[in-house]
């Protein structure tokens, strides 16, 4: 049987964070969280004839915040998984969660329905940050559900933090990151902010305090060689991990591995076609077809593709497992990498060439040389 991974969007929230860009919408309808559920199911199951060699071995549901959802409609959407899918007996099953929303009750329901895996959003430790950002939040508030979480059986948690945020300084992202590892996590994704267009926080960034570009980078920096003492060590630009605990369900995407996404804004890769779903929502309520985007990417495509998520991950590429996959080795793709060995960009490993922390930091910039789409 072939492995796949299934991502579940739930694109509701309590209330919309001013840099999010995500597809989310505010939880103020029950009966529409309701009808949302139910076409969830109905999507899973539908699909599930196109599965049958196939065995889910991460099941992923994020949003939005999926503890919005009550257990019960939590463990309708994760029992419909059970019952149309295969599911290995190891199948890291993971739900997205804001300190805002969950319980003791609710997380002692999850475990009871197979969820195994949490992943909290903190973001920061600092209330005026928090603020900046627009969260609803403060560190006590995610002490509590980190607690409550623990105490109902999950020992395999995520924490999201992110820097380069408005009043962050390098000694309150490290005091941040401190707190963090005080509560020994298994695994932590530290992501810079990016402020997308047409958000809140864009219309709000003239009127707020900002870290310079050189802060940044040594937040970055400093970061990667903190968490490294505390036992969590980078595996990815943004991901860090005890050892058995690197997610299993991202790095499928990082792998170019299958996966199948549901709800409006999701995306799929199945059968060698690359497919999006549109962000409406009320289309996919009444059971309208939303995909927006399809394609079969080019072999070209394909080893690109390959090459620029493989060089997310710290290993990088293996040109073994290159040359297994494509018929041919990484020769040119190494050769554009090769200059930036000098500077401390990138290095050669054992079995191919990969990234540094320096290069993470430039990563956009190194990729547009060393990879190519559209011709």
């Amino acid at each position: 049987m072939k492995p796949l991974g299934l991502y579940i969007h739930i694109p509701f929230c309590r209330s919309k964070c001013r840099y999010c860009d995500f597809c989310s919408f505010p939880a103020r309808d029950a009966e529409r969280m309701d009808a949302y559920v139910e076409r969830l199911c109905r999507d899973l199951t539908e699909k599930a004839a196109l599965c049958r060699e196939y065995t889910a071995d991460t099941v992923y549901l994020g949003g939005g915040t999926p503890t919005i959802l009550s257990a019960a409609q939590l463990s309708r959407v994760l029992g419909t998984v059970f019952r149309a899918y295969r599911v290995s007996p190891d199948c890291e099953i993971t739900a997205e969660c804001n300190p805002a929303t969950g319980s003791a009750d609710l997380f002692r329901e999850m475990r009871a329905a197979g969820f195994n895996r949490l992943s909290v959003g903190l973001q920061s430790a600092h209330r005026e940050e928090l603020r900046a950002l627009g969260r609803v939040h403060d560190f006590g508030g995610f002490l509590r559900t980190w607690e409550e979480a623990r105490e109902a059986g999950f020992d395999n948690l995520n924490v999201d933090v992110m820097f380069g945020i408005p009043y962050q300084t390098p000694a309150s992202f490290r005091e941040t990151l401190e707190r963090v590892c005080d509560l020994r996590p298994e695994h932590l994704s530290a992501y810079a902010l990016t402020v997308e267009a047409g958000t809140p926080l864009e219309r709000m960034l003239p009127k707020l305090p900002m870290p310079q570009e050189d802060d940044v980078a040594a937040m970055y920096l400093g970061m990667v060689d903190f968490l490294a003492e505390r036992g969590l060590a980078q595996y990815e630009i943004s991901n860090f991990a005890r050892e058995g605990y690197q997610s299993r369900h991202n790095r499928k995407y990082w792998n170019t591995e299958e996966y199948l996404g549901f709800g409006p804004a999701a995306h799929s890769d199945f059968r060698g076609v690359r497919s999006g779903n549109a962000r409406d929502l009320d289309g996919y309520l009444r059971g309208e077809t939303i995909v927006c985007e399809e394609n079969r990417p080019s072999p070209a495509e394909r080893e690109n593709e390959y090459v620029m998520l493989r060089l997310r991950l710290c290993e990088g590429v293996d040109e073994r497992a290159f040359a297994a996959r494509f018929g041919h080795g990484p020769d040119v793709f190494f050769g554009r990498l090769s200059p930036y060995c000098g500077g401390g960009f990138a290095k050669r490993t054992e079995r191919g060439m990969a990234l540094t922390p320096r290069g993470f930091l430039v990563s956009n910039a190194i990729l547009a040389d060393v990879v190519e789409f559209g011709g």
